[in-house]
């Protein structure tokens, strides 16, 4: 069964017939509108009359501006699955202009937590490239308790595009920055003392609408006795209908809201004839009313024709479409329905509910079918309904909402289910919880070996395929287990099981078990087994028909050769993984991925611009274009790109950013934010930094070397240079050397050429850093060697000065000497390393040795005591410095020098 969106939520209710004109209502809303108020906010208890006004806004509206476009969601408890909400707020839009929201609501896959503000964007910036003004209606705002929508609207609130006014229809205040809004003049209010019906209202509403034909001094009694509660006087009038005695009525007529309801209810309800009588109550547990539904529940034909009479009478029944084929019963007597129905025949509930329930899922409604079976408490018709739908479910990752009808399933039920049970484990998983999923999976096993073929679904439908594939799954998950602990070994031995388990056809499962095998080994830094996997992996997904996934593994698989050092063939393989996903109709998700891989390479050839166009290309597509494990990767490029312009601060920001949106353990952490961080530190010169950060991680230049923490352990090495350069005397150039010469061991016994490449830079620049040019000559020769063929740039300018001096020196020894002044000539003009051009004065050898010392950890004065100088001599040195570094700052004035290779 297919998850429908269902139209009646989106429904803009019509101005109805007869209905009393409220102008001065309308005129407030009408301004509010007018102005540009970013929210409107009508707040009332039930039967006040809200959805009423607003239907008689909008239609004035319309009437004033033909090219307004109103998009209505009547929200529901059920909306408090983020994706779900979001995918009709989506369609809500579509349903007012075409020209929004089709691609969020159509694909889902975009609308992962932990935020939907990348989704909202995309439906800010639709709205913003329109031609429409947009009016939004939200109604029935109180159900929605889920903090993470709550924050997406006020995301929307936030950045709301000049073309979208927001409506927001709730019987209490939201949890919005409502007194924000106010204060700033952004809100126009309507709450239950404007709501209410004035004296003239209430005339008009009574004998008009009504047909009453009431004195002015019983209308006068009646307002006064309801304080011009709406709902109030409908049940009144309904009661008054054919008595003699109107004006007694009236004068015995007191009491709360409450007891208002209670009475008039009882009243209105004891005056219907029996058998519609019997129809309101057997049909008060239904959200929804359709005459067929209705039919069911009744047991009797013609409930349409009672819906159209209940309607015609004006007796609380809400039309939810134009044909009139769906209704609802009015929020507040249709409570009043369900307690007279449970107090009064409780024994009938469940086989009400069970009824309809069966009805949703004949119907093709899955979602109505599980809610009433679950309130039948017939939990195995709801588990039944609930695998029927996990297909669709997952396809349009109403996640949420599956795990809020897992976790309604006693574990009874459960536990003899163990296609329920997997995914019970799965939804640990991905919400961190990774010991609650062994013993999960150990249930589901053990199910899985009671289940009897004669028990068991039919092989060809959709609870049948899943209970075929399930102990591929389930070996696939406890090899994400082994994965999210670190247990290489582990997820090996699972991924095989998986392998083994799946049978020829099975494509997914078999593409799954082999990803887990390619993940393993690239955890291991044996890379080429790695891309040997993946590429089974891209086989079997595309012989499953995913393409979305297939094109995915492309960004692992380039990640892989990159290591390998193969720079073409990781650039050849993202191009034509593009080129596929162009073909396609809609952007496959992690096409935004592909071109974020792209700009990396890109940008390591140093082609800046064409790096910075494809990370625009990813923005612009959007996150439903990208899978939510590679979020982060765009922010981590774009912080590369900003440090090659010179913009460190500003790569700082954008790696926080990725930090923050970095999910652990689906793939290896081969390139760890946090010494990405450390990197653009230590060319900052902000070398402290960099050694907490070391310190921190517990890294050691005696460290023995491990894959997963080359890249640290390299990071360590830039550190332990720089700070050579600046003291020499602690000798930490030596310490880098050693540390570089067995991870240099490790990576060439796995053929690593990236890897390879980097570690012979590095240690070119160690033996520079102690003065030992000719010692440096050797690792970069073979280092340019290397890194020719393969197009390599940023590699060795992202190293300073200090390189730009050597590559001179190798061209000057012949060392591919056209490679080596390419390289020199993308560096720009460059310093010599020993003196600084400042305007036309340069540093001192004195002023360099003082500004070695203050990249140090020393004080002012600790540094006067380690030169044989007062402090105030200090301060001339300094200052000299300062000026001709044109800063202004100690801190400031290292972060120069580093950048030209002073220090």
């Amino acid at each position: 069964m297919a998850m429908p969106v269902l139209a009646t939520k989106l429904f803009v209710p019509p101005l109805r017939a007869h209905a009393v004109a409220r102008p001065r209502l309308v005129d407030r809303l009408r301004e509010g509108l007018r102005s540009g108020r970013k929210l409107t906010l009508v707040s009332a208890p039930a039967g006040f009359g809200k959805t009423t006004v607003l239907s008689e806004w909008i239609a004035d509206a319309r009437s004033r501006d033909p090219q307004l476009r109103v998009a209505w969601l009547a929200l529901d408890a059920s909306d408090n699955d983020p994706t779900r909400f979001l995918r009709y707020l989506a369609s809500a839009l579509h349903r007012a202009d075409t020209a929004l929201g089709a691609d969020v609501a159509i694909d889902s896959e975009a609308l992962q937590q932990p935020s939907l503000e990348p989704a909202l964007a995309a439906l800010i910036n639709d709205i913003d490239r329109g031609s429409h003004q947009i009016l939004l209606v939200l109604d029935d705002f109180q159900l929605i308790e889920e903090k993470s929508i709550r924050d997406a609207l006020v995301f929307l609130l936030d950045h709301l595009p000049s073309k979208l006014h927001l409506a927001i229809a709730s019987r209490s205040d939201p949890l919005l920055p409502v007194a924000r809004l106010r204060a700033g003049g952004e809100l126009t209010e309507l709450r239950a003392a404007d709501l209410r019906f004035t004296p003239e209202e209430a005339a008009s509403f009574l004998n008009q609408t009504m047909g009453l034909g009431l004195s002015a001094d019983d209308v006068a009694a009646l307002e006064t006795r309801t304080e011009g509660w709406i709902a109030g006087l409908q049940l009144a009038a309904l009661s008054m209908q054919e008595r003699s005695d109107v004006s007694g009525f009236i004068r015995g007529f007191t009491g709360s809201n409450r007891f208002v309801i209670d009475y008039l209810a009882e009243e209105v309800l004891q005056r219907q004839p029996e058998r519609v009588r019997e129809f309101l109550l057997r049909t008060a547990l239904l959200d929804r009313l359709s005459g067929a539904l209705c039919d069911a529940i009744t047991g009797q034909a013609g409930s349409s024709e009672v819906l159209e009479a209940l309607e015609r009478d004006n007796l609380f029944v809400v039309p939810l479409d134009d044909e009139r084929r769906w209704y609802r019963y009015h929020h507040l007597f249709a409570d009043v329905l369900r307690a007279r129905m449970l107090a009064q025949r409780p024994e009938q509930a469940a086989e009400i509910h069970r009824l309809a329930s069966g009805w949703h899922e004949r119907n093709a409604l899955p979602e109505d079918a599980i809610g009433h079976a679950l309130a039948a408490a017939d939990f195995d018709r709801a588990a039944r309904v609930i695998e029927a739908a996990i297909p669709a479910i997952r396809k349009s990752r109403q996640d949420a909402t599956l795990l809020r009808w897992l976790a309604l399933l006693p574990e009874e039920t459960l536990g003899r289910r163990p296609v329920l049970n997997v995914y019970r484990a799965w939804s640990s998983l991905v919400s961190g919880d990774v010991e609650a999923v062994a013993p999960r999976l150990d249930v589901a096993e053990r199910a899985l070996a009671a289940t009897t073929e004669e028990g068991a679904p039919r092989h060809d439908s959709a609870a049948g395929q899943e209970l075929r594939t399930l102990p591929v799954t389930i070996a696939a998950y406890r090899a994400a287990v082994a994965q999210a602990r670190g247990d290489v070994s582990g997820m090996r031995e699972h991924a095989q099981r998986a392998l083994d388990l799946s049978l020829p056809d099975d494509h997914v499962g078999r593409g799954a078990a082999a990803g887990f095998l390619g993940l393993a080994s690239w955890s291991l830094g044996d890379l080429e087994a790695g891309v040997r996997a993946f590429g089974e992996v891209r086989t079997s997904l595309r012989l499953a028909g995913n393409v979305a996934d297939m094109l995915g593994t492309t960004v692992v698989l380039a990640d892989m050769l990159a290591g390998l050092g193969r720079l073409r063939d990781a650039q050849r393989s993202l191009e034509q993984a593009l080129q596929v996903a162009a073909e396609q109709d809609e952007p496959p998700q992690s096409t935004a991925d592909l071109h974020v891989a792209l700009s990396e390479l890109l940008l390591q050839r140093n082609e800046v611009p064409s790096a910075a166009d494809h990370l625009a290309v990813s923005e612009a597509l959007g996150e439903r274009a990208s899978s939510h494990e590679n979020r982060h990767r765009w922010f981590v490029a774009a912080a590369r790109l900003r440090k090659a312009e010179g913009r460190p601060d500003a790569a700082l920001d954008l790696l926080s950013t990725a930090e923050r949106l970095y999910l652990r353990g689906f793939f290896p952490e081969v390139r760890p934010i946090g010494a990405i961080r450390a990197r653009v530190w230590i060319a900052q010169g902000r070398l402290a930094d960099a050694a907490a950060w070391v310190d921190e991680q517990g890294l050691s230049g005696t460290d023995a070397p491990a894959y997963l923490r080359e890249f640290a352990h390299l990071t360590l090495a830039r550190l332990l240079i720089a700070q050579h350069r600046v003291d020499p005397r602690n000798r930490s150039a030596l310490e880098a050397l050693a540390l570089l010469e067995r991870l240099l061991e490790a990576a060439e016994s796995g053929n690593r050429l990236g890897t390879v490449n980097e570690i012979l830079v590095l240690q070119a620049l160690a033996h520079d850093a102690q003065g030992h040019t000719a010692l440096a000559l050797g690792p970069l020769e073979r280092s340019l060697v290397q890194a020719e063929p393969e197009g390599y740039v940023r590699l060795f300018v992202d190293e300073g000065a200090p390189m730009a001096t050597l590559l001179r020196a190798a061209a000057d020894a012949g060392i591919l000497p056209t490679y080596a002044r390419r390289l020199r000539n993308a560096f720009g003009p460059v310093p010599a390393p020993t003196r600084a051009a400042t305007g036309a004065e340069a540093l001192s050898e004195r002023e360099l040795h003082v500004l070695r010392l203050l990249a140090s950890e020393l004080s002012g004065p600790e540094i006067a005591n380690e030169l044989y100088v007062s402090v105030n001599t200090l301060r001339t040195h300094t200052k000299h410095i300062f000026a001709k570094l044109d800063v202004t700052s100690r801190r400031a004035a290292v972060s120069r020098a580093t950048e030209r290779g002073l220090i």
